[in-house]
């Protein structure tokens, strides 16, 4: 059984006898076409450079933000949502201008943010979101979800009547990380190893151009490829860490939903901005690290 914890940026996760060390992996990333720092061409920058620049753009602390490494050029990509204000930009590219050819900076359509609100999926008071994966630890079952979802570790219903309880939170890590573990305490509610009629085989480390789909509580299932890795997330409540980037649409409520690729399960929904309707981007917590943390397994 999970102990119940609260955790901060770079937090550790507690198991009932044992704690188990996080893995988070650090997130360079940066984007803009208006030249935070002019880019060179043909010239793949250093690997320190990159840290450089990520950590300038960090240490700014603009929520709406988000940076990863472009695979194909080597270069920080920034990317910046409609609520980061014209004097934050400048900021940004003052702070790279330092590392020549290393970054750019791009704006994002609409704003980037974490994906739970009402309506159906899983439900606690006020909000919902959406389960991710069934697991277990012996013969003791949880689901994942999103770490902010589970930040104040609620009990979780199975509809916005809360009437039929699922269980507690019992674990959970964000920012820094944003993932979370819930328990079924209650033996009435079913908890297959499957995502829709996907019957899940085991786990998958994404790569760039890997086909993907998503499920959630609020759009259903759509699908899409990774366009990057080890991106970082600067949310309003602070920055997550080593996500996964895809070119697929989520809204509120989708939260916390599995990303799949085929039978394997690949990480959980962070985030993102824009919709359904005109199209998105979604940023998602690789699965093994929270499996790794509670020493949890898919079934």
């Amino acid at each position: 059984m999970i102990t119940v914890r609260r955790t901060s940026i770079r937090r550790r996760p507690r198991l009932i006898a044992s704690v188990v060390s996080l893995f988070v992996a650090s997130a360079l990333a940066l984007s803009d076409t208006s030249a935070a720092a002019a880019p060179t061409a043909g010239v793949t920058p250093s690997a320190a450079s990159v840290s450089g620049a990520a950590s300038a753009v960090e240490s700014l602390g603009i929520a709406g933000t988000a940076w990863t490494v472009d695979e194909r050029t080597g270069k920080l990509r920034i990317l910046a949502d409609s609520t980061v204000a014209d004097a934050d930009l400048a900021r940004i590219r003052r702070a790279t201008v330092r590392f020549p050819g290393v970054a750019t900076l791009e704006r994002l359509d609409g704003r980037l943010r974490t994906l739970l609100s009402g309506g159906d999926g899983i439900y606690t008071a006020g909000w919902r979101c959406s389960a991710g994966v069934n697991v277990r630890s012996g013969t003791t079952y949880y689901f994942v979800t999103a770490g902010h979802c589970t930040d104040t570790l609620p009990t979780w219903y199975t509809s916005s009547a809360m009437s039929t309880a699922i269980g507690p939170s019992t674990g959970t890590s964000f920012p820094g990380d944003d993932f979370g573990v819930v328990q079924y305490s209650n033996p009435a509610v079913p908890h297959p190893g499957t995502i829709g009629t996907v019957d899940v085989t085991g786990t998958a480390t994404a790569y760039v151009g890997q086909s993907v789909c998503r499920r959630g509580a609020t759009t259903g299932v759509h699908c899409g490829v990774v366009t990057a890795l080890n991106a970082t997330v600067n949310y309003a409540d602070g920055a997550v860490h080593g996500l996964i980037r895809t070119n697929i649409c989520a809204e509120p409520g989708d939260s916390g939903g599995p990303l799949y690729a085929g039978d394997k399960v690949v990480g959980i929904l962070s985030g993102g901005s824009g919709n359904c309707a005109t199209g998105g981007t979604t940023y998602y917590q690789p699965i093994q690290e929270v499996l790794s943390a509670y020493g949890l397994s898919v079934y």
